[in-house]
């Protein structure tokens, strides 16, 4: 195995600070994903021996995040793991053009602005302002139900929509939902507790608790969506990949005028019993290419997850 160096100097003493991180952390994180050993000497960065395969990827990482720190782009180790994972599969510029370009989904209640935070998520939002209803699939942790519901957020804060609703459903995910106290609605709470995060995010405790009570928001098992047609609204479907063909068919059904409806799951996630058909499935091998309809599937690569995490799940991939 051919073993080389790899020297990347700077020009500037605040973009090498802002490249390496606080603490080296950038590094420490590069390190993990490339199994590597950076360190720096002065205000250089050397990589003693390196794999030919590895010093490449390592001068495609270095190259896109020298470029945008010199543009004004804040680095986080998020988007160090982001351009890690994505320089083996797209050039360099598009990478760069993305950061340059990065779209503003919403605000925060304490007014910091969310972006789409994946070339993925952007296309997301190009594809739900263009239709009526999109599909997004895709493993935990792309941002498929996050991103739909700060875009439900600025539609309402904007006033084109009236309503927001937001439905899971009621499927024992390995958990035993009828030992719970409760009816429907309060065994299935905590498991909308994501959906409830995430608006938390977005609106603040208070005025999302206010939005609930007063009916703009509304958060409930796929069951109470059964006789409704949903005009003047932004309605999600997380999980769906736990529904029926029947319940699918269902929920399609109550689409109305001026409304979105965003239907999202992992296929790899499907806690129905065998002989089920996921309704998800069933409904984009239907559906799919119909004027109206887009279908966004999220990748690996737009998993952002600590370095371990990402070689914990490797691991339990390949047990046994």
């Amino acid at each position: 195995m051919e073993l080389t160096t790899l020297d990347v100097s700077f020009n500037n003493l605040n973009t090498f600070s802002d490249v390496i991180g606080v603490k080296d952390r950038h590094l420490d994180v590069l390190n993990r994903l490339f199994d590597t050993t950076i360190y720096t000497k002065g205000d250089a960065i050397r990589i003693p021996k390196a794999d030919a395969d590895v010093k490449e990827a390592l001068e495609d990482v270095f190259t896109v995040l020298i470029r945008l720190v010199e543009e004004g782009v804040q680095v986080s180790e998020r988007d160090v793991i982001y351009v890690a994972k994505l320089v083996g599969e797209r050039d360099k510029t598009d990478i760069i053009d993305h950061y340059m370009d990065r779209v503003e989904i919403t605000k925060t209640a304490t007014g910091k602005p969310i972006l789409a935070k994946t070339i993925n998520q952007k296309r997301y939002l190009e594809a739900i302002d263009a239709n009526d209803l999109i599909f997004s699939t895709g493993p935990a942790g792309t941002g498929k139900t996050y991103v739909a519901i700060m875009h439900a957020v600025r539609q309402l804060k904007n006033g084109n929509i009236r309503k927001i609703i937001l439905t899971r459903p009621a499927v024992e995910a390995g958990e035993k939902l009828g030992f719970l106290p409760g009816d429907l609605k309060e065994k299935i709470d905590p498991y909308l507790r994501p959906l409830y995060d995430a608006l938390n995010e977005a609106l603040g405790t208070r005025q999302t608790d206010e939005l609930i009570e007063n009916g703009v928001i509304e958060i409930a098992p796929l069951a109470y969506m059964r006789g409704r047609t949903l005009d003047d609204a932004f309605v999600v479907l997380d999980e769906a990949q736990n529904t029926t063909i029947g319940q699918m068919k269902l929920f399609l059904s109550r689409l109305g005028f001026h409304s979105k409806m965003i239907v999202t799951g992992d296929l790899t996630q499907v806690d129905l019993p065998r002989n089920e058909q996921s309704g998800l499935t069933h409904a984009i091998a239907l559906l799919e290419g119909l004027k109206g309809i887009e279908v966004i599937r999220f990748e690996r690569v737009d998993v952002i997850r600590h370095p371990l995490i990402q070689r914990i799940l490797e691991r339990y991939e390949h047990e046994g």
